[in-house]
């Protein structure tokens, strides 16, 4: 399994401990940034390089971290097949993969611990999809939701 694994300045701290918790697993880490913690960066294109790196298959999954995980998550799901989720704990981290497909993990670093955060990423990282009906016909709307949305059907009024 190859995981795309990107940050902002406040994600920095934890990035280390989490690129090494996904290499003991056995996977691979495509490094999208940031470098350091030592400038104020901005958490929208580190979620952009992830997905890049993932929808151009050169990654299977995508841990992403910023200061609450809100932000860097928000902006993931703005892509075309990401599904970002934000998770502090570990049963929604395999839940999210198992029952929705969450392809990528968005901790927030000044929200969880370090070793929590180490868990949260081991149970992300082992989870499979079940590929249970009822997950697959939830899964599907969620997909043609976004096809919808690809398409022009939902578009914000303009207000005056």
């Amino acid at each position: 399994m190859r995981i795309a694994l990107g940050c902002d300045h406040a994600g920095y701290p934890l990035k280390t401990r989490v690129r090494a918790v996904i290499e003991a697993l056995g996977a691979s880490v495509v490094d999208c940034g940031t470098d350091s913690d030592g400038s104020s960066v901005d958490y929208p294109d580190y979620a952009v390089k992830v997905a890049k790196i993932m929808l151009a298959g050169e990654a299977d999954r995508g841990v992403l971290l910023c200061g609450s995980g809100v932000g860097i998550s928000v902006a993931a799901n703005k892509i075309p097949g990401i599904r970002a989720g934000v998770c502090h704990d570990t049963y929604s981290a395999h839940q999210g993969v198992e029952h929705d497909d969450m392809n990528v993990l968005c901790i927030g670093a000044r929200i969880v611990g370090e070793e929590l955060a180490v868990e949260i990423v081991q149970a992300f990282i082992t989870a499979r999809f079940t590929n249970e009906e009822r997950h697959v016909r939830r899964l599907n709307k969620v997909l043609e939701i976004e096809r919808a949305a690809l398409a022009g059907e939902f578009t914000p009024s303009r207000r005056e």
